[in-house]
């Protein structure tokens, strides 16, 4: 038997159906603040991944030569192939910006609950303003979505640091460049692996003993009044972080933020606010994540442009949202189901089910000779709300037979007055 490659999934029609609900509610909250729908290929030049050595994200690359020698990648996230986009027409462009796409992205990695080697994942972003107020607006835009699935403030926390909390501290201690990356990939997992496996990596990286504790103590705080008292009320992260939440308040989101010094995402891009999305339960891992990268521009090779956005993937939300029990039992959308008695009136019904969508019905034909029984059955689990009948005696009378599943009443009409 052939089987379907380790790591992806396929998706019968029940399943395509809650996909495009899922999906249905990306688009809802993107489109509800602004955002414009973009799309790229999923195939880009290795190139564009492999400018930043060291990440984890590397060495996870569906990567190959085509027939002409080139080095190619399946994306494993859409930030790039945006950025590529944005650079390609960054003088003609109107900004700021305000797109979003949902991209099948693909990372040769561990498959484990929650985490495929392919996904889908909606991206939004904010291209062109330094304002804290863009990180703001990309907050509540998650919190729309979350609202609109039926999760609330019990079910989620969205917790939020800075990229400079990390930067002040390890810049006191004189790490910074490529010190500075490492540390930030390593800090990453420190919700993922054994406290004495960050203290190894950190160690082997070249930190001493007293910055390890010094930035495992900075990392654990919880309350930005108490990282005030450790980074100064003059601190450029405190201040920001304040603005912030400030903001978050004015949205009326505030029941769902928290304060997480320990928030720091892996991607060496990130320059200043860095939020994610969890389980208040700690069931599962991050639901979805982000923050401002205002110089992944320069990476590329271009003028950087200041930019702030998050990703956000369908396994983890749909694993979610099955344990809470909020997923929707969605039908196939078919309002009418259409059946001949009798193979000789399948052109009749064909011709019924013509006329029934052009008024614009969606309407399934029975294409097999089948009984009447079959068709009741087959319109409940397709959940259709009419069954059409096409019957001798009532076709000679220049009838069909109508009947309402919801109410049970049966109507004879004409088929002119179709």
């Amino acid at each position: 038997m052939v089987e379907r490659p380790r790591g992806t999934r396929d998706f019968y029609p029940n399943e395509m159906r809650l996909r495009s609900w899922l999906f249905d509610k990306f688009h809802a909250a993107s489109k509800a603040h602004g955002f414009e729908e973009y799309d790229s290929p999923i195939l880009e030049y290795e190139e564009l991944y492999t400018r930043k050595q060291g990440e984890e994200i590397t060495q996870q690359l569906f990567n190959f030569e085509d027939k002409g020698g080139r080095k190619v990648s399946l994306r494993p996230e859409m930030t790039p192939s945006l950025a590529r986009m944005v650079m390609a027409q960054a003088k003609t462009l109107p900004l700021p910006l305000k797109w979003y796409s949902i991209p099948q992205c693909w990372r040769y990695e561990r498959t484990q609950r929650g985490r495929g080697r392919e996904h889908y994942q909606w991206n939004v972003d904010i291209w062109g303003t330094e304002s804290i107020s863009a990180d703001a607006e990309l907050i509540s835009i998650m919190v729309h979505f979350f609202k609109s699935v039926g999760l609330n403030s019990e079910d989620l926390v969205i917790k939020i640091s800075s990229r400079k909390v990390l930067e002040e501290v390890l810049g006191a201690l004189g790490i910074d460049g490529n010190g500075f990356t490492q540390t930030c990939i390593i800090v990453d997992k420190m919700d993922k692996l054994p406290a004495e496996v960050i203290e190894n990596q950190l160690t082997e990286i070249g930190l001493d003993s007293s910055s390890i504790t010094t930035i495992q103590t900075i990392l654990g705080i919880k309350e930005l009044d108490k990282l005030e008292e450790s980074l100064g009320e003059q601190s450029s992260a405190v201040l920001e972080l304040r603005e912030l939440f400030s903001m978050l308040e004015s949205y009326n989101i505030r029941e769902w933020i928290e304060f997480d010094a320990s928030i720091v995402r892996g991607l060496a891009y990130y320059t200043g606010s860095v939020f994610e999305a969890h389980d208040r339960k700690g069931e599962l891992r991050a639901i979805c994540g982000g923050g401002r990268y205002d110089r992944l521009l320069s990476s590329l090779g271009g003028n950087d442009l200041p930019a702030s956005g998050f990703g956000f993937g369908d396994m983890v939300i749909m694993e979610l949202l099955t344990d809470r029990g909020l997923l929707p039992d969605i039908t196939s959308g078919s309002q009418d189901v259409v059946i001949s008695l009798g193979e000789e009136l399948r052109p009749e019904a064909m011709s019924v089910a013509s006329k029934l969508r052009e008024k614009g019905r969606s309407v399934d034909v029975v294409l097999d000779d089948k009984k009447l029984k079959w068709a009741f059955r087959h319109a409940d689990r397709i959940g259709a709300s009419r069954l059409v009948m096409i019957m001798p005696e009532e076709w000679k009378d220049g009838k069909i037979k109508i009947k309402d599943l919801e109410t049970g009443q049966d109507d004879e009409i004409l088929v002119s007055s179709l």
